[in-house]
């Protein structure tokens, strides 16, 4: 008889939390609606007034659309892909017993702790910088021509930046994860005379592919909207070659002055946010039932 009682005042004592909650993440995402069917320029106050879906037009049919779509999926993929292999090959060298592993595993993962404007700030002048950046120097040295990265290859550059700061993450999850493997089965594959690259095969990396779905699929979600590295060193140039979808909507919202059309980037942005994240959690999903 006191069960309806007993549950009412739990939900009434957290009633509080999620309805901060919501309005949290509700009242920014309602604003973001309204102000992307409503005409809102800042440099043009007197012109306003309901339009529709034209600033989702505009934003679609803006020229650097497509290379920042381009550019943005070549960034979240080759970023994935080189922190996803090179983590897990770390993951695997530091697994092994060894002298002063703990300080090499706490050298491994500190990177990740670098804030975003400091890790662009270091690779652009650090390393990166056409005459005095070390990488120019290991050219000099060889008597090569140094090459102006941020010049040349600029998405390049970024994808190296974003790689070096979130590969640690990864190195991190991989190196858990084997912690947690059955060492009885590595010793019996290994009595049984199984090579290392059989070992990889069939124990190891089938152990570690929970590991890397999840890695896979929190890397997309923060990498979508990846800015201060492109804003610090390239400023999305030169032109477009290192805009994504993020700096494109930055360049419409306080570059143009178009809260408007940057309302409507923003929407379009949270949608392929979405859809990427409904295939990843269904993946998954898929490793968590294996």
């Amino acid at each position: 008889m006191h069960r309806p009682a007993s549950r009412t005042l739990p939900r009434l004592l957290l009633t509080p939390a999620v309805a901060t909650l919501f309005l949290w993440m509700i009242v920014p995402l309602a604003m973001t609606l309204y102000f992307s069917v409503i005409r809102y320029n800042l440099m043009q106050p007197d012109q306003s007034g309901f339009v529709g879906l034209q600033n989702f037009e505009f934003f679609i049919t803006d020229p650097s659309f497509a290379t920042s779509v381009l550019n943005t999926v070549v960034l979240l993929g080759s970023v994935i892909v080189i922190t996803v292999v090179l983590g897990v090959a770390i993951a695997l060298l530091v697994n092994e017993p060894f002298a002063g592993r703990g300080i090499v595993r706490v050298l491994l993962i500190s990177p990740f702790f670098v804030m975003p404007t400091v890790n662009a700030l270091m690779w652009k002048n650090m390393m990166m910088n056409p005459i005095y950046g070390v990488l120019a120097q290991i050219w000099t040295f060889f008597g090569a021509e140094p090459v102006d990265w941020l010049t040349d290859h600029p998405l390049l550059s970024v994808i190296v930046m974003i790689s070096w700061q979130w590969l640690p993450f990864a190195t991190l999850i991989f190196m858990t994860s084997l912690q947690s493997m059955d060492r009885d089965q590595l010793e019996a594959a290994r009595m049984d005379g199984a090579t290392y690259l059989q070992q990889l095969r069939y124990l190891y990396l089938p152990h570690l592919g929970r590991s890397v779905a999840v890695v896979v699929m929190i890397e997309l979600i923060f990498l979508l909207s990846i800015f201060a590295e492109i804003y610090t060193t390239t400023g999305g140039g030169p032109g477009d070659a290192s805009t994504n979808l993020a700096f494109l909507i930055f360049k419409q919202a306080l570059l143009n002055f178009d809260a408007g059309v940057a309302s409507a980037g923003a929407l379009f942005a949270v949608l392929m946010a979405n859809i990427a994240a409904i295939f990843l959690i269904r993946m998954v999903g898929k490793n968590l039932d294996k």
